[in-house]
């Protein structure tokens, strides 16, 4: 599953907050570095005006600019994206990071502000080495399209003011977009097929966007006249950009540049992103044996279940070892994945799990639930559905927490075969499902963020939220679905176990795939057998993730570097605090930190090695 990470993103702070004297969710006040403290804020203030569509995201509506006097409708606004917005950009991020090691170094910072510092400074390298070297807002289109949807479709599922202000914002987005487009056309260079096709479906959902606007306007409303201006010349350039990427942008040379990143670029974005001391070979080496451990641990489970299924039938016995392994838990994950939903019923099905997910979180004191309850389960948004092929989640922005949060699944389009959207449906059966709202929602990415949300001071909220590290998101979603299996969610069903460490071999792959596919010219062939034979994935979702794979670079193996590291730092707080630890309160004390990488996080939690008592 693939979580909507809250990248880059521009904010400005809430003009209540004092740093020097605010206290933590816990109670605890918050020794901030005053310096830092006042330079954090000037860095996100003056990072505000760089992406609207960012901020919109952030929670961050209305910013005071200084030099006009004027207030700026950040909502209303569609990012500048031009030549010159990117060099700022790029020169914006190399000013501040110089200031920030000079002014306030990180030996001078304690444990909470250092690791503000470490998050900063990392998104800040890794934004420097997108801009000079890696440089895909020239090759890239997909960015492009994903950014026009985010922000035609926040302000329509934001509450930030009334419906007919945020319909109008909308609207003037709308308009923007034939600037915005003639901006990326004199940006993009040349694009691999992979990255054109996606925009061009992507971007159909966009056209979409721009027609379901009419039905949000009120009747008589000014708007309407409005968008009817504005509406036809942005669907003509957005048909126009579809057009162009497929007879222009497509049958330019790409002078041997293709979606793979390669090794030397792919080391220092695997060390910004994973922010972990582990080498990208080295991680390979153990998604590798781990691949073959639960492999063999799926053999022992599926064995009895495989007798009850096919009860006299040959048991392979005599096969080598991986073919038996192959012969026996394929039959058993056949033979599961019949449980599924009708191909119109995902919703209703992730819907109906929740309740009695929550249940057992209680009943167990895993973790503590979130009194706000705005979680949303809705079908993903179309311009989203070519990165998110399954389901992901959508959080609340930071400066607004109880605003609504959603859990995104996508349905099975109308139009899809019935051969491949049973593959879809056998991938993602009953049990399967489960484990996605666990991933998704709760206890994972909902929880997570529902916790990250009640962070103070502001400041600390809006970095951690919108900075959070990769692995520590990820990695708590899978983590926290093993805690699930071993508390005993589902009275120990073998087939939900059994299900659940496919699940957690696909991420082992997805760590092969990425590091494999990225760096080292594996084929597409070698990824299909790696996902269909080894790792026991239906062709559907296999093709899906090997798109997914091409899109994007280091995200895949956040999920298996984060729950490793998950599963260490719970170890060492459990041996600190010993008779006395319980899962609520390491869950919780960990998650009230927001997501910061684990092993910036440990030094907060584990000062000396010992369990803090207060922050």
């Amino acid at each position: 599953m693939k979580h909507v990470v809250r990248t880059f993103l521009f904010f400005s702070l809430i003009s209540t907050f004092s740093a020097a004297q605010s206290t933590n969710r816990m109670g605890h006040p918050n020794q901030t570095n005053v310096k830092f403290a006042q330079m954090t804020d000037q860095f996100v203030k003056d990072s505000l005006v760089l992406s609207p569509v960012s901020a919109s995201q952030a929670g961050y509506h209305k910013h005071l600019d200084p030099k006009t006097g004027k207030t700026i409708d950040l909502d209303a606004q569609l990012d500048d994206v031009s030549a010159q917005a990117v060099a700022a950009q790029e020169k914006f991020y190399r000013e501040w990071r110089h200031r920030f090691q000079t002014e306030t170094p990180i030996a001078g910072l304690n444990p909470q502000d250092a690791a503000d510092y470490r998050l900063i400074d990392d998104q800040i390298a890794l934004n420097l080495l997108e801009f000079e070297h890696i440089q895909s807002y020239k090759h890239n289109p997909t960015g492009y399209v994903e950014l026009i949807g985010n922000g035609l479709f926040l302000p329509l599922t934001q509450e930030y003011a009334s419906k007919e202000v945020r319909v109008g914002d909308v609207v003037s987005r709308i308009g923007q977009i034939p600037r915005f487009l003639d901006q990326t056309k004199s940006q993009l260079t040349d694009a691999d097929p992979i990255f054109i096709s996606t925009a061009v479906g992507e971007n159909e959902g966009n056209l979409d966007l721009v027609d379901s606007v009419a039905a949000d306007i009120p009747a008589g409303s000014p708007l309407k006249a409005q968008y009817d201006k504005v509406a036809p010349a942005a669907k003509k350039a957005l048909t126009d950009f579809n057009a162009w990427m497929q007879n222009d942008l497509a049958k330019r040379p790409t002078n041997g540049r293709t979606w793979r990143l390669g090794k030397e670029w792919y080391a220092p974005k695997f060390r910004y992103v994973m922010e972990t001391s582990i080498e990208p070979a080295q991680l390979l080496a153990d998604a590798e044996a781990e691949l073959k451990r639960v492999r063999a641990e799926m053999l022992q489970l599926a064995l009895p279940l495989y007798k009850q299924m096919y009860p006299g039938q040959d048991d392979y016995s005599s096969l080598p070892a991986q073919e038996r392994e192959n012969k026996i838990i394929a039959a058993v994950l056949n033979k599961i994945s019949d449980e599924h939903p009708q191909r119109d019923q995902l919703i209703e099905a992730v819907k109906a799990d929740v309740d009695g997910i929550k249940q057992f979180i209680r009943e167990k004191k895993i973790v503590s639930l979130s009194s706000r309850d705005n979680l949303k389960v809705i079908p993903t948004p179309e311009f989203e559905r070519g990165s998110y092929s399954v389901a992901g989640f959508h959080g609340a922005p930071p400066l607004e927490p109880n605003a609504e949060a959603q859990y995104w699944v996508t349905p099975i389009d109308p139009k899809t075969p019935e051969a491949k959207a049973e593959s879809k449906l056998c991938e993602y059966n009953n049990y399967a499902l489960k484990w996605l709202t666990i991933h998704e929602a709760l206890p994972g990415h909902y929880i997570q963020f529902e916790h990250a949300d009640d962070v103070q001071p502001p400041t600390r909220r809006v970095l951690r939220n919108l900075f959070g590290n990769g692995a520590y998101v990820e990695g708590w979603a899978e983590y926290i679905a093993d805690v699930m299996t071993e508390e005993g969610y589902l009275d120990f069903s073998p087939k939900f176990r059994i299900v659940r460490l496919k699940i957690w071999l696909r991420a082992v792959a997805n760590t092969i795939l990425d590091i494999r596919l990225q760096t080292m010219n594996m084929t597409d062939q070698q990824a299909l057998d790696l996902m269909m034979k080894d790792t026991f994935q239906t062709q559907a979702e296999a093709e899906g993730k090997m798109i997914r794979a091409k899109l994007s670079s280091t995200q895949l193996p956040t999920y298996f570097v984060g729950s490793r590291q998950w599963w260490s730092l719970r170890k060492k707080y459990q041996a600190a605090k010993g008779s006395s630890f319980t899962l609520e309160e390491f869950h919780n004390r960990a998650l009230d930190q927001g997501p910061l990488p684990i092993e910036y996080l440990e030094k907060i939690i584990l000062p000396d090695g010992k369990a803090a008592t207060s922050n």
